[in-house]
């Protein structure tokens, strides 16, 4: 495979590291894929803990012909910065989707790539987002959602709080209670608010309430119903962070009539796509922190999808 290091928004003012993997021969044009990270800053491999999800994923992918971009998120390179830039508030357009499309525009421009056969690949928040970035100026062939969700933000958000406060003891969940509900209380009539009151609810880390109304207004269900791109939807089973039974499930609910929707399961794989071995989001840290890499029948079925579309 053949790797090189490439800038996503050259000149912008949000400049991002990347690399761009092609496969051995481009001879003839090869499609392609955008990875879009999910929550949280994240370098270009998605790396969590000990796991590297868009590494393997990209390296795999061209070991079967397809080519791939993938870089660090603007939060991960300019957190501080983009905190601090008070002309505009952090939210997924600024924080995720201009990127996405910058990246797509340097792949349709290059001539080793078929700029026809783009794909993006969103995992998690990324896989949320799909649609919108779709929609918005990224024009691919193709949806390959990884472990995302139909839901809105703070639903998710509120439910793995409230399930890692099931896990705790006795003693430290009566303890982190008053905090979590502190937090979760701030959603409260969220859609209410002016987009002026939303920015003004600080959350942490330099988020406001204004992120979680942006990327929920419309939502995500809007964009899936919109489009009429082929999709794959993937899933863990074992995934404690977009859950099988209600997220996945959701995505078949709203997706049951498209014949050219594909959905695959996969036993005992965890939201990175690596073999699990906890089974609750208060196990995370632990989870992630023992290397594991991701399968080749994932990145077979990612390669598929592609090739017969």
């Amino acid at each position: 495979m053949i790797k090189e290091n490439i800038i996503v928004g050259k000149g912008t003012e949000y400049p991002l590291k990347g690399i761009l993997t092609l496969p051995d021969d481009t001879s003839t044009p090869v499609a392609a894929v955008v990875l879009v990270h999910g929550s949280g800053s994240s370098n270009m491999d998605e790396k969590v803990g000990k796991l590297t999800p868009f590494r393997d994923i990209s390296e795999g992918l061209a070991e079967l012909g397809i080519a791939s971009i993938r870089y660090d998120k603007r939060s991960f390179a300019h957190g501080f910065r983009l905190i601090r830039d008070k002309s505009q508030p952090v939210t997924v357009k600024t924080e995720t989707i201009e990127d996405a499309i910058l990246a797509t525009e340097i792949l349709k421009k290059d001539k080793r790539i078929d700029a026809e056969k783009v794909f993006i690949i969103g995992h998690s928040m990324g896989g949320m987002l799909a649609p919108r970035i779709d929609s918005e100026g990224g024009d691919y062939r193709g949806l390959i959602i990884m472990a995302g969700t139909p839901r809105r933000l703070e639903e998710v958000m509120t439910d793995q709080l409230e399930e890692s406060l099931s896990a705790m003891s006795p003693l430290v969940r009566k303890l982190s209670e008053k905090s979590v509900k502190k937090l979760t209380s701030k959603f409260d009539g969220l859609y209410n608010l002016t987009d002026e009151e939303a920015v003004k609810v600080k959350i942490g880390g330099g988020t406001t309430l204004y992120y979680f109304k942006e990327m929920g207004e419309p939502p995500v269900s809007y964009y899936l119903e919109k489009t009429d791109k082929p999709m794959l939807i993937m899933q863990g089973e074992k995934d404690f962070q977009a859950k099988a039974d209600k997220d996945f499930a959701l995505y078949k609910e709203l997706l049951k009539d498209r014949d050219n929707v594909t959905f695959i399961l996969y036993e005992n794989l965890n939201h990175a796509f690596v073999d699990a071995i906890y089974d609750s989001v208060s196990m995370a840290k632990k989870e992630y922190s023992t290397e594991r890499h991701i399968g080749q029948t994932v990145i077979k079925d990612i390669a598929e999808f592609i090739n017969n579309n």
